[in-house]
């Protein structure tokens, strides 16, 4: 027991230690907690406990799955539903056959083929969700498809782990009184959600450290019952996520279960390099080039390309592209379940290892550098607009429109200088990458641009003849730059009014050329300092300013819940 904890304590401060330097240095997380068990086992041999390894691994995917299973929103496929199921479908399918053939023209035979199919099949859930996030692209066209393809991987990727957990039994009916059981189990979970689970969590939301206790209890009950009827321990957790993600009281159960679920994760991702076997090493180079180039260029090849199929543009199929360009956790748990039920062996795990932090890293970057990869690459994929001629996206109102203001982005920021425009009368249009957005827009019969301000097709279709000022409320330090630099060079007399989000962005910007930046938790500030000085010493005054903000924030709820 005290060796367990000396293991678990070197494990927490050297991921911490790797971790904190990778954020300085703004790289993705999970390599480094890989390379952390790199260095602590194979490197410098300080964890060598197999038992402890295997241990700490079956429960970090465990919480990692039920996590999963808990934050699943089915909504997100409703507006992209066909490429979220059928060119999900299409891309896992395809990315299967290559790798499978990949892997049998390397000599490895049929069951690690199809483990090396699947482990190009998926990608990273946790990654890019992770970066579209800190970009704030999740609730963009590309960034929506993206998590609604990834939603269905995950899902395809739950069904492989239990087909791979009973593949050795080739009976057909021990197999099938499986699914039987499981199915009734799932069966049995939908009604508890139902039924029982609302009235139970209904007094333990109460208390949350009985919210916390019912809820790991449901997912070790799925768990232990799942491992009884002979399935794996991380599929009856992910049956528990979903079950408890469809309450009222799910942000409440993620909120106290996330801290449990990082723990772990972090346990399990340091645990998989703590398995690396570096004698290995030398056998893998040809394979890891090979299905690296697969992965960062193959991969995105294909998904550009059914994305283009399903009526999405250029830009839009290629950003998506970029950011399925790894391989993913899910991934690494298919593979850990192939070591430990002897499927694969170490040269085969040390592979799939390599490949996972080196795909990892790079997309990172793909994603990072989205603006620049398809300005220098992307628009000059002129053939993906052919593909299908029939668009999914709106496009354009008002193009031909002589306005004199460009609002870039009509969501928060945007959505009070809109209304200024409206009740002055100006001339303006919009330019916006939120379908939500886009759809209000139409409604309101107000003129807009669908695309991003970064990319240079956009930039040249706004009509500049009669433009005096352009306002980006995007706060994306890159975007702004390159809108400063184009609108600059198309007419150097326009007032350009930019976002950033914090001082040192500000001031770039303002070197860039930008005549004011708006920095927003500095006029909200400012704006209070106001308020306060014109409803000093007098109530009324006060109350009125709070009805009229009321009735504000009313009218944003409203319009933000019908373009949900």
């Amino acid at each position: 027991m005290q060796n367990i904890f000396y293991d678990i304590a070197l494990i927490i401060i050297i991921a911490t230690i790797g971790g904190y330097i990778a954020k300085i240095l703004r790289q993705p997380l999970i390599p480094v907690y890989i390379v952390v068990g790199i260095i602590l086992g194979p490197v410098m041999g300080l964890i060598t406990d197999s038992n402890v390894i295997s241990t700490l691994s079956e429960l970090g995917i465990a919480f990692l799955l039920f996590i999963v299973g808990l934050e699943l929103d089915f909504r997100r496929l409703k507006e992209i539903g066909s490429i979220a199921t059928f060119g999900t479908i299409m891309q896992f399918l395809i990315m299967f056959i290559i790798g499978f053939f990949i892997s049998l023209g390397l000599n490895y035979n049929y069951i690690i083929s199809v483990y090396m199919g699947l482990f190009l099949a998926f990608s990273s859930t946790m990654v890019v969700v992770k970066l579209l996030s800190d970009k704030k692209e999740l609730e963009t066209l590309h960034g929506r498809i993206v998590v609604g393809i990834l939603l269905m991987q995950d899902i395809l990727a739950i069904l492989a782990l239990t087909i791979l957990y009973r593949i050795n039994e080739f009976s057909a009916f021990p197999v099938l009184g499986s699914l039987f059981k499981a199915l009734l189990l799932i069966v049995g979970a939908v009604l508890l959600s139902k039924f029982i689970f609302p009235k139970i969590f209904e007094k333990a939301a109460d208390t949350p450290q009985l919210l916390f206790l019912v809820s790991l209890t449901v997912c070790f009950l799925f768990a232990t019952l799942f491992s009884y009827i002979g399935f794996s321990i991380v599929v009856g957790a992910f049956i528990a996520g979903v079950t408890l993600g469809n309450l009222p009281y799910n942000f409440e159960i993620i909120g106290r279960v996330n801290p449990l679920k990082d723990f772990f994760s972090v346990l399990f991702f340091v645990s998989i390099g703590l398995q690396l076997v570096f004698s290995e090493l030398r056998k893998i180079i040809i394979p890891f080039l090979i299905f690296s180039f697969v992965v960062l260029l193959i991969k995105p090849f294909v998904t550009i390309l059914i994305c283009s199929l399903f009526g999405y543009k250029k830009r839009t199929s290629f950003n998506s592209s970029l950011s399925l360009a790894e391989v993913s956790e899910f991934s690494l748990i298919i593979a850990v379940q192939g070591l430990a039920l002897n499927h694969i062996n170490h040269h085969i795990f040390t592979l799939i290892l390599f490949v996972a932090i080196f795909t990892m890293a790079v997309a990172s970057y793909y994603i990072k550098f989205d603006n620049w990869l398809y300005y220098n690459i992307g628009s000059k994929f002129r053939f993906i607009d052919k593909i299908n001629p029939n668009k999914r996206e709106l496009v354009s109102s008002g193009e031909d429109y002589n306005y004199n203001w460009v609002l870039v982005g009509a969501d928060r920021i945007g959505y009070s200088i809109m209304n200024h425009f409206k009740n002055k009368q100006e001339k303006f249009i919009i330019v916006d990458f939120n379908p939500d957005v886009i759809r209000r827009l139409k409604e309101e019969h107000i003129h807009y641009i669908y695309g991003d301000i970064a990319d240079p097709e956009i930039i040249e279709r706004l009509n500049w003849n009669h433009v005096h000022t352009i306002i980006s409320t995007v706060p994306g330090r890159e975007e702004n730059l390159l809108l400063i630099k184009k609108v600059r060079e198309k007419n150097s007399d326009i007032n350009i009014l930019v976002t950033a989000s914090f001082v040192e962005d500000a001031l770039s910007l303002y070197d860039a050329g930008a005549d004011y930046v708006i920095l927003p938790h500095y006029l909200g500030g400012e704006h209070v300092s106001v308020l306060l000085e014109s409803v000093s010493n007098n109530l009324d005054k006060l109350i009125d300013t709070k009805l009229g903000h009321i009735k504000e924030l009313k009218i944003r709820k409203d319009i933000h819940k019908k373009h949900k």
